[in-house]
């Protein structure tokens, strides 16, 4: 699996509508040009087999240690839960904030617990 690094990947996919939401994350996915397609622009190889590319904006995550949690928790889970045979990008975006009254602590237990549940989820919505 791939990992999203270039700003035109990112935006490429914040370009189509999500194809699954929860009440934190949103998921965008993109399928992969083939490799004789004209309209094949770069951005992803080809040959390739999945992306995977998380957001956690400062406006919805203030705390670095948070933002970097929760990338971590996307990564870990998609890796999981795509198959190893999963063709198209995917980002995974945060979209509202975890409640700072249930979770005080900048990266708890708890707090990573409940990311992961919310991303099993969020992965099991996308349609085939």
């Amino acid at each position: 699996m791939q990992r999203l690094r270039t700003r035109a990947q990112f935006q490429a996919l914040l370009a189509r509508p999500p194809v699954a939401r929860t009440a934190h994350f949103v998921l965008h996915r993109l399928p992969l040009p083939t490799p004789d397609d004209p309209a094949a622009d770069g951005l992803f190889k080809p040959g390739d087999v999945a992306w995977l590319g998380a957001m956690a904006p400062k406006r919805w995550a203030r705390r670095a240690v948070t933002r970097n949690a929760i990338r971590r928790q996307v990564y870990a889970v998609g890796e999981s839960a795509l198959s190893p045979l999963a063709t198209g990008a995917r980002l995974v975006r945060l979209r509202a904030a975890f409640a700072p009254a249930q979770f005080p602590s900048a990266s708890s237990a708890a707090l990573r617990r409940a990311v992961r549940a919310e991303l099993i989820q969020l992965f099991a919505r996308e349609p085939a």
